[in-house]
């Protein structure tokens, strides 16, 4: 039964005033007075006595009786149990919130700042098909990196031509929906946006056959098959695209992740969780010698330089940051038909 509190001269039914330095004995409704009195605190000496509120109606109206209240832990029986519980209970959600704090100040500490990147509308122009609105997954969790398998030889001017070339190639022969790569970046270390739906967004690709969701698709621009030199600037600004995209999901781009497998086409049957590096090349997923043997070799630098690029220590051990990134791309595809599954070399 709920305790209430009675004091002598009032029945059950008054609402019961408790001058400061009183006492109110508590009693079990249909059972004797409990043992003992609950006495309310004496107002400190010099405090100043704050008024009761006023019902609405001007000067004169009658004062709301202000309510007596005590700390639960001091009620006996039932009260005493529920306060018992209400403190466990905020507790426990004490801890979770603080656990979800550190986690967020441990993913915004390792967030690598954006760098410059060129919009498609630059290489795009009016070439630009009828096409479905993007896809979205909820953060990326892993890189993988491309090569486009185009003439190396190109001076940094005409990037933006053979990019659109790409795009005419796979939009039209193919009949993709639009570029698969999300970001491509030229010899000179210029990154340019790929696939439509913002750079800043975690748009779903088309690049990597079974794992296109909640991962990012970079193309290097060029050819680079074993004994290329793979230029430097190229190499920065891979790590500085998989340091910012894989900041914003607290990923180390040196770990590795759990992605589970949508294709049969890929080197993983459906449904099997396959554990690749956070910034992996794409045979590491697809059966292809894409990126190149040269370009696949330098993965290693590109993972300390991104690592680096959020604020990591590089030289220790690598944390166990693996992740699991479990979706189906026949639920959430961004394609016209079933070819946009297909890999480009």
């Amino acid at each position: 039964m709920r305790p209430r509190a009675r004091v002598p001269g009032k029945t059950s039914r008054t609402k019961a005033m408790v001058p400061p330095g009183g006492a109110v004995r508590i009693a079990d409704v249909g059972g004797p007075a409990h043992s003992g009195l609950m006495r309310v605190p004496r107002r400190p000496r010099g405090a100043r006595q704050r008024r009761s509120p006023r019902i609405p109606g001007g000067p004169g109206s009658p004062r709301l009786p202000r309510a007596v209240t005590a700390p639960l832990g001091c009620l006996p029986g039932v009260a005493a149990a529920v306060a018992l519980v209400l403190c466990a209970y905020g507790v426990e959600h004490a801890a979770e919130n603080s656990a979800a704090r550190s986690a967020a100040r441990a993913t915004a500490a390792h967030q690598a700042p954006a760098p410059t990147v060129v919009p498609r509308s630059v290489w795009l122009g009016d070439a630009e098909r009828e096409q479905p609105p993007p896809r979205y997954d909820d953060e990326v969790v892993a890189v993988f990196v491309h090569h486009t398998d185009s003439p190396n030889g190109y001076v940094c001017t005409d990037a933006p031509g053979i990019i659109r070339g790409l795009y005419e190639g796979q939009t039209g022969a193919r009949d993709w929906d639009d570029l698969g790569y999300n970001f491509v970046v030229d010899r000179c270390g210029t990154v340019y946006e790929g696939r439509a739906g913002g750079t800043d967004r975690p748009v779903t690709g088309a690049h990597t056959q079974g794992f296109n969701h909640r991962t990012t698709g970079i193309a290097a621009l060029g050819t680079f098959t074993e004994g290329v030199e793979v230029p430097q600037e190229m190499l920065r600004a891979i790590a500085a695209v998989a340091a910012w995209k894989l900041g914003t999901s607290g990923t180390d781009p040196r770990a590795d992740v759990r992605l589970v497998s949508s294709s049969g086409g890929s080197r993983y049957a459906v449904g099997t969780a396959a554990v690749l590096p956070a910034v992996a090349g794409h045979s590491d997923g697809y059966m292809t010698d894409c990126p190149g043997a040269a370009l696949k070799a330098r993965l290693p630098e590109i993972r300390t330089m991104a690592a680096r690029l959020q604020g990591r220590e590089t030289g220790g051990t690598v944390p166990d940051d693996t992740q699991t990134a479990v979706r189906n791309d026949n639920d959430t595809r961004n394609t016209r038909n079933t070819r946009n599954e297909e890999q480009v070399p």
